[in-house]
């Protein structure tokens, strides 16, 4: 609901980015899941490595009773890390054009520089 508000208003594709000027972990994960009914698998891939992984992780937690704890806390950890890494590793390529790291352009960075002219 508050993400709907803030992008009818402000015109705002994602709020984290617009609020921090750092992309998240799962920036391009909806235009990879548009790409993947379009059957644009290459795209997909593009705007985000780890577009499977949201499929994979609901199927186990559909059934995690029938896991271990253990089981399911090397899962959770495997995917986490996968998140991690790929985000890690998608910041410091700095010829991606999907993941930003712009602190200066969210508000934060703008409202903070205001209050550093005055």
């Amino acid at each position: 609901m508050f993400y709907l508000f803030i992008s009818l208003i402000f015109d705002v594709g994602c709020p984290i980015l617009w609020i921090t000027g750092i992309s998240c972990a799962g920036c391009g994960m909806t235009r990879a899941w548009i790409s993947l009914l379009h059957l644009d698998f290459k795209t997909a891939f593009y705007y985000h490595p780890l577009f499977w992984l949201p499929v994979v992780i609901l199927f186990f937690y559909f059934f995690r009773n029938k896991m271990t704890k253990n089981a399911s806390l090397i899962l959770s950890t495997i995917a986490i890390l996968l998140f991690l890494i790929t985000y890690v590793l998608r910041m410091l390529n700095t010829s991606d054009s999907i993941v930003i790291f712009q602190p200066w352009e969210g508000i934060i960075g703008k409202i903070i520089s205001q209050l550093l002219k005055i």
